[in-house]
């Protein structure tokens, strides 16, 4: 189960990586709360055909009680908000800039975890997390050497933190929940209800959903495919086999993927300096010492 685990959040990481580069290639004609909707749409659409086909999940959904469907509604809300501000800050600020910052929330989710969700961060857990963060600071300072640093601007990397903090608020309601849900009726649930409030989004701030291009469909309908069902959803199957610190900090591997991308490819070409390359190695390797402590844990157990 460890290396399934493991193989798993690979997986998820790689696939939320492509996510800001998609974004990035779809036209400017399109808002970021249409990209978040349409993104949102096109996921719960692929997972509710997975539930029509497989009966047992409509029945454990009918077998949801109450409160776990408030529960999940409000981890709903809080995902459609990390969309929309962090899809937002890619249209003000860098690929490597935004998706650093909107996943530096291990510092929200570590400290929370430990104490009220009784996971206990060990010595190596908490030098992980601190070695994360010197990478994450290294990155923020290469960030602004970026040969186009005119696109890095002080609201576009406050929308992408305040994004990063919906994202931890999410993995700690996923891991709060996932450990009595199994994730395919937790994931259609919080999807449909965050498809929901941001159609709301959209009328309450005149964001239009038609006459979007086709193109842009086509790509959006592609990251929900890869980012969606690949990313977001293996990554809530990871959350019931890890801690919530080790999958928050496992999430510091997207802004590698992230700016790796947006180098090679030529229509963003955004060339990370030293700085980010150096950053980097950092925090994969406290990535590393956060997994590799709970990898041995469960040997033992």
């Amino acid at each position: 189960m460890i290396q399934k685990s493991s193989i798993t959040l690979t997986i998820s990481i790689i696939s939320v990586s492509l996510a800001a580069i998609l974004i990035k290639t779809v036209s400017k004609e399109t808002s970021p709360i249409t990209i978040s909707f349409y993104r949102m749409l096109f996921t719960t659409l692929l997972i509710l055909l997975i539930v029509l086909l497989k009966k047992k999940y409509q029945q454990q959904i009918l077998l949801l009680t109450k409160k776990q469907i408030l529960v999940m509604s409000i981890i709903g809300v809080v995902l459609a908000i990390h969309f929309v501000l962090w899809i937002t800050s890619l249209d003000l600020t860098s690929v490597a800039s935004s998706v650093l910052l909107v996943t530096a929330h291990p510092i929200l989710v570590g400290p929370i975890s430990h104490y009220f969700l009784k996971e206990k961060l060990s010595f190596i857990n908490s030098i992980g997390i601190i070695i994360s963060f010197c990478g994450i600071i290294i990155l923020v300072y290469g960030n602004s050497g970026l040969i186009n640093s005119s696109i890095d601007t002080v609201e576009g990397n406050i929308l992408a933190f305040l994004g990063g903090i919906a994202a931890g608020l999410y993995i700690l309601g996923g891991r709060y929940t996932r450990n009595k849900i199994a994730v395919i009726p937790y994931v259609f649930v919080v999807y449909s209800v965050a498809t929901i409030v941001l159609f709301f989004f959209s009328l309450i701030f005149e964001s239009t959903l038609i006459n979007v291009p086709i193109r842009d469909l086509e790509i959006i309908l592609l990251m929900a495919g890869i980012s969606g069902i690949l990313g977001h959803t293996l990554y809530n199957w990871s959350l019931e086999h890890i801690k919530a610190s080790v999958a928050s900090v496992a999430l510091l591997g997207e802004p590698i993927g992230s700016a790796f991308f947006a180098a090679v490819l030529p229509w963003i070409h955004e060339i990370p300096t030293r700085y980010t390359l150096f950053g980097g190695c950092i925090i994969l390797a406290g990535i590393y010492l956060t997994a590799m402590n709970k990898q041995k844990k469960d040997k033992i157990l």
